[in-house]
């Protein structure tokens, strides 16, 4: 009886032996991410194939499209994987510290080699609507929805007006970062950041309680 037991998954220490299925994907799952960035670098967007992704993580090709329905959320997914923890928003107490420093990581990692992945994400997906949309949905929406917050704070905290249009002053933030990023007309610096941040946060300043007494 205590062999059969230990043959059917129990030790003779009485625990169960890890069932196969979530830790064993998840480990799949990253391989996959971190062979699609190897492959990025090594041979560009347009010569990667999801069956070379497949082979050099050490999986089916099933398996890679059991996630990602194209090759075009798959480097989206694998990008934003890779700078999720570095472009996280800090709370500062201060709209424009909070971020300025977020914005002098992107522009950091545009700078990178990872930069190179989000210039070829752009530039298929003029012709490629799959992919700019899954650099959309899977990279800038959940980097949208954090600077929500922020901006969120910042009007509770009166440091904005509560009727400030929080879209349009993003993209005015980050707008002037793409443009320099992709058309190189001049450098992406940290001080090119601080200066992008107090024009564009300077421009929707809180707006000033008027002294009951002055109300008519």
């Amino acid at each position: 009886m205590r062999r059969r037991l230990v043959a059917a998954g129990t030790s003779e220490k009485g625990s169960e032996k890890r069932p196969p299925g979530r830790p064993r994907s998840e480990q799949a799952r990253q391989a996959i991410l971190r062979s699609t960035l190897e492959l990025l670098e090594k041979r560009g967007f347009s010569d990667l194939t999801i069956e070379e992704v497949a082979e050099r993580a050490g999986v089916g090709k099933a398996t890679v499209y059991r996630w990602w329905p194209n090759k075009g959320a798959l480097i989206a997914d694998a990008f934003a994987s890779s700078t999720t923890r570095r472009l996280r928003f800090p709370d500062t107490g201060s709209v424009y510290a909070d971020m300025s420093q977020q914005m002098r990581q992107v522009v950091k990692i545009f700078r990178s080699r990872r930069g190179r992945i989000v210039a070829a994400i752009l530039a298929a997906g003029q012709s490629d609507p799959e992919v700019i949309t899954a650099f959309r949905e899977r990279f800038l929406l959940p980097r949208r929805r954090e600077a929500y917050a922020t901006l969120r704070r910042a009007i509770r905290r009166g440091e904005l007006r509560k009727d400030t249009d929080m879209d349009l002053l993003l993209d005015s933030l980050y707008g002037p970062i793409y443009m320099r990023f992709l058309i190189r007309h001049d450098r992406l610096t940290p001080d090119f950041v601080d200066r992008l941040c107090r024009l564009a946060l300077g421009a929707v300043p809180p707006r000033r309680r008027v002294p009951s007494r002055l109300r008519k």
